[in-house]
């Protein structure tokens, strides 16, 4: 009877962990498809990206319920009890990646919908590469408990922050300069602004892999504290 209670919870949380990597999936679309829409000027996929978050609220529900559930039958510890709570921390910033892509949809929706002729030619496509790939290898690390790889996304956190405040700067001086641009230059910001938090989440959600596997919490200590810690084997 043990062994196969102990058989049923390994595959419980086998199960969580898959349905994590789907709603990781889910958002990591919703991103790429808010960005083909503002590139692209598709008023209707923004629509529908900003219409599909709920898919994403529905998993972060569902998946909070299995994650309380479990806790109340099983009772985990150690390790187990760790790896449910890192569930819980990651689907709440992939809930908040989902918001960040439906107010990207909505940017662009706005942006190319309106009388807005003056758009500033601002470059987002590689921050914007960036965050998404952020996202794929912080998933990878929760997938395969690799700190190393947890580690990497910490690092180029730094870069998407640099690249916002780059963005920003351009921005203000094209407000400067012409004062047609500020509506639309204040629609870029808050895109990548977007995009910003998305590099944010996903450097949490690669912190909460360091703690399912160390049992350590690395956030806020900084870069090299947590290098150090994925170094101490």
């Amino acid at each position: 009877m043990n062994v196969h209670i102990a058989k049923q919870f390994d595959a419980d949380l086998e199960n969580i962990r898959s349905r994590v990597l789907q709603m990781g999936g889910l958002v990591e679309r919703q991103i790429v498809e808010a960005f083909e829409a503002l590139e692209n000027g598709d008023v209707p996929l923004a629509e529908r990206v900003a219409a599909n978050d709920h898919e994403v609220n529905r998993h972060e529900v569902e998946l909070d319920e299995a994650c309380a559930h479990l806790i109340a039958r099983r009772q985990p510890a150690a390790s187990d009890l760790r790896l449910i709570m890192a569930v819980i921390k990651t689907i709440t910033d992939l809930e908040r990646i989902g918001d960040e892509a439906k107010k990207i949809a909505k940017r662009a929706r706005t942006l190319h919908s309106g009388d807005a002729p003056f758009v500033p030619r601002v470059e987002l496509r590689h921050v914007a590469g960036v965050a998404v790939d952020m996202l794929r290898k912080a998933l990878d690390a929760f997938a395969r408990t690799d700190l190393n790889a947890a580690a990497e996304v910490v690092r180029e956190d730094k870069e998407v922050d640099a690249e916002f405040k780059a963005i920003m700067r351009q921005l203000i001086t094209f407000m400067m300069e012409d004062p047609r641009l500020i509506s639309s230059s204040l629609e870029v910001l808050f895109i990548a602004k977007a995009v910003e938090r998305i590099g944010d989440h996903a450097k949490n959600i690669s912190e909460y892999v360091v703690y399912m596997v160390k049992g350590r919490d690395v956030r806020h200590i900084g870069l090299e504290a947590i290098e150090r810690e994925v170094a101490g084997g």
